[in-house]
């Protein structure tokens, strides 16, 4: 196998301390990649970042907060299309919370969120969200 390069990405699971409950987002149907999709905080480190700051960073562009990184809930890999080297992104999974969420506020990069129970987060609940791609 030939030597290449991967992508490195975050997820970002927050969780609500006040009442248990998931944040997921829907994706805006003007994305290129799984439109429409419901899925927790995601993005790709920029260059010279770590994962901690990719997590700070990417919850206060997509939703407008600062988490509290809670845990590592585990690692993902896959192929953002085909199974071409450009395409393989290696990503770690974090459990975050927050206290009351006040100033929620979505970027473009989403359309609509709701605050869900464990049993509606599920991949096989009607949402049908897709915490890791």
């Amino acid at each position: 196998m030939a030597v290449g390069r991967f992508l490195a990405m975050v997820g970002v699971l927050v969780w609500r301390r006040n009442d248990g409950k998931y944040l997921v987002l829907q994706r805006s149907g003007t994305r290129d990649y799984a439109a429409g999709e419901w899925e927790c905080v995601t993005g790709r480190l920029e260059q010279g970042e770590g994962f901690v700051e990719a997590v700070r960073r990417e919850a206060r562009e997509e939703l407008d907060l600062d988490v509290r990184i809670e845990c590592i809930l585990g690692t993902s890999h896959f192929y953002r299309g085909e199974m071409l080297a450009e395409n393989e992104i290696v990503g770690v999974n974090f459990g975050c919370s927050v206290d009351e969420p006040t100033g929620l506020r979505l970027s473009d990069e989403h359309s609509a969120y709701r605050w869900v129970t464990l049993a509606e987060a599920q991949p096989s609940s009607p949402l049908g969200i897709r915490w890791a791609r």
